[in-house]
């Protein structure tokens, strides 16, 4: 059967597809659109298959900040290439994929995967860009912060492959100190790397696990076995120092941490502003 350019156009405008694969799939269901966009959904999920081992290393991570600054949304997408994270159909399928979350606000991937988007699951979507794009793609990771007290800031790093988002408590509305405040802090996480907001967040086993280590450390240096308590403490401080936001030496300013950048604001300004959590996506690191 012949095809013409005008319904190959059609289903591409239908589908977003390469023009090849429409017009393979245009002759493959005899001119049957349906057909053909069955056809190509498959093709997809063929893709993604075949790919499944496939690293997953590049990506995006979008934001959104909506409810004058109280709601937002954090979204980090792989694939497999900086050339395909660069590319309009993957920014515009995580921006689409961002919506929808902020939208229906799923609990889980799980459920986002099974939210319709364009008339078909989010599932059946990804499978079409993954057939359109040719690399695998996943979504990696979200987060929704709600802050009814306070107000939730948004940072995404320049290559947009890494993005934060924290949740700031005791703030009536934002204002351009403050907003600068917690940029600074947001980008203090994206580069240092925090785990915990403070020490009280660090879960028992992982402190006692840490405490354990430098123990041993100590003996096997041959430290006395008296004094080897007060090693592993004064080396539990530093972890902390590592692994805790507000106790990180802040970037900016070496003198002090970002607890006491808090404290200096709270006191000049006779607020009571902090950070109830944050989250820290990186392409790199969700796959």
């Amino acid at each position: 059967m012949a095809i013409s350019a005008a319904d190959v156009k059609k289903l591409r405008d239908m589908t977003g597809a390469g023009m090849m694969d429409c017009k393979k799939a245009l002759q493959e269901a005899d001119g049957d659109f349906d057909k053909a966009v069955e056809i190509l959904r498959k093709k997809g999920a063929s893709v993604a298959a075949k790919r499944a081992e496939r690293a997953a290393n590049e990506g995006v991570v979008v934001t959104k900040i909506w409810n004058n600054g109280k709601s937002g949304a954090i979204l980090a997408v792989n694939c497999e290439t900086d050339f395909v994270a660069n590319s309009d159909d993957f920014v515009n399928f995580a921006k689409q994929i961002l919506d929808l979350i902020v939208e229906k606000q799923p609990a889980n991937i799980d459920e986002l995967l099974t939210l319709e988007i364009d008339g078909v699951t989010v599932s059946e979507k990804l499978n079409e860009v993954i057939g359109k794009i040719g690399e695998k793609i996943e979504i990696s990771n979200f987060a929704i912060v709600n802050a009814e007290s306070g107000v939730v800031v948004d940072y995404i790093h320049h290559g947009a492959n890494l993005g934060v988002m924290l949740k700031v408590c005791n703030v009536s509305e934002m204002n351009d100190e403050i907003e600068k405040l917690f940029k600074d802090i947001a980008m203090q996480i994206a580069a240092m790397k925090p785990l915990y907001v403070k020490r009280d967040d660090v879960p028992t086993d992982v402190i006692a696990k840490e405490k354990e280590i430098y123990k041993e450390v100590a003996l096997k240096e041959g430290k006395p076995e008296q004094i080897v308590d007060r090693i592993a403490e004064g080396k539990l401080n530093k972890f902390f120092g590592e692994v805790c936001l507000l106790e990180q030496t802040f970037v900016k300013d070496n003198n002090k941490t970002v607890g006491q950048l808090i404290e200096e604001y709270n006191k000049a300004n006779g607020t009571n502003i902090s950070i109830a959590e944050f989250y820290r996506f990186h392409v790199a690191d969700e796959k």
